[in-house]
């Protein structure tokens, strides 16, 4: 069902269209990821099985292929995978003209030194956008997420380098309770869903459709939410989509060997809630790197606030005059001036 207005609140809300059979235009259907099924996946206690476990996925993906890359960031969960590569193998890391990522290709450099990895910088600027966002929107059928274009230009500059498979940690937050500025709080249903709203509707476009039907699905009592069970259900499918998205717009596999994984036992949220978060993957860190400092989360790097620093908004009728554009963050920019060149190709 064509449904533009519903569609375009849907991105505004999640990043992405989290109804099926709501679509933008007749004869272009969305597409969103599947993660794995629970019965699929390995249960892991500890840090050592974790280790055990990534192992053998090594193992198994080195009898297939023989040139594995990686997305490496500065964090822990890339750097964890990164230990598993053989010595030669190709890591590619964002970085900013602007310099706002220097701490996080420091770290990223340090890895690649010590495991033998070339090591390669992949800038990223409003002519990347420009040229890749196209592509990965086509391949959705949808405004994507800001990863996407860049995800599409390192898959592209890897199968250059002749590798077959990319590695990604995207996975790890999920899976081992990371996230913890979301998942730690006692939140009220309002609260959560104020917080978690990436760009209000009502605040941007002239038809805004509400899209509270998505929270109201995991309420609990009178004011209460049921946040794990959102973030496994609705958060794995809007990020994990962005990969699948822009590997196979590239038409390079991909593989994440953390979404095979599944915790064993329930997720501690004390030490979430006390400075520990994602407890399980800090300790494979430590044993990949016991001489380097455990690192806290640092998200995949994305230029977004230095390139749209100055955008004046967008144009279109859809979207309202009155947008505070000096009140929005970088990420909200790039929704607006995203939805604005699907639009256009329309």
């Amino acid at each position: 069902m064509v449904d533009r207005n519903y569609c375009l609140s849907s991105y505004m809300a999640f990043r992405y269209i989290w109804k099926d059979g709501k679509d933008f235009a007749e004869g272009f259907q969305h597409k969103n990821f599947r993660p794995v099924e629970m019965k699929d996946r390995i249960a892991v206690r500890t840090s050592e099985d974790i280790d055990r476990e990534i192992q053998k996925q090594f193992d198994e993906l080195y009898a297939k292929y023989e040139h594995i890359g990686i997305l490496l960031s500065g964090g822990m969960d890339s750097a964890n995978l990164a230990a598993y590569l053989k010595r030669g193998s190709h890591a590619y890391t964002f970085n900013s003209a602007s310099g706002e990522f220097d701490a996080d290709v420091e770290r990223a450099k340090t890895y690649c030194k010590k495991l033998q990895l070339n090591h390669h910088l992949i800038d990223i600027t409003m002519d990347d956008y420009k040229k890749y966002t196209p592509i990965v929107m086509q391949q959705k059928f949808a405004p994507v997420h800001s990863i996407e274009p860049q995800i599409y230009k390192a898959a592209e500059m890897a199968k250059q380098d002749g590798v077959q498979l990319m590695i990604v940690g995207e996975s790890a937050d999920l899976i081992f309770g990371g996230m913890d500025k979301l998942i730690s709080p006692q939140w009220t249903f309002d609260a959560f869903a104020k917080r978690y709203t990436f760009l209000a509707p009502q605040l941007v476009l002239k038809n805004p459709v509400d899209q509270s039907e998505l929270f109201e699905q995991y309420r609990q009592g009178e004011n209460g939410i049921d946040v794990l069970t959102f973030m496994d259900e609705v958060f794995s499918i809007e990020s994990s989509s962005s990969y699948m998205n822009a590997f196979g717009a590239a038409w390079m596999p991909y593989y994440d060997p953390y979404a095979k994984l599944v915790m064993a036992d329930p997720l501690d949220m004390n030490r979430v809630r006390n400075g520990e978060p994602k407890y399980l993957v800090r300790g494979l860190y430590a044993i990949k790197y016991p001489d380097l400092e455990i690192p806290f989360k640092i998200p995949m790097p994305r230029p977004v606030d230095a390139v749209f620093k100055d955008w004046e908004g967008p144009k279109r009728p859809e979207f309202r005059d009155d947008i505070p554009m000096n009140q929005l963050t970088g990420n909200q920019k790039w929704q607006l001036w995203c939805a604005e060149q699907f639009l256009n190709s329309l």
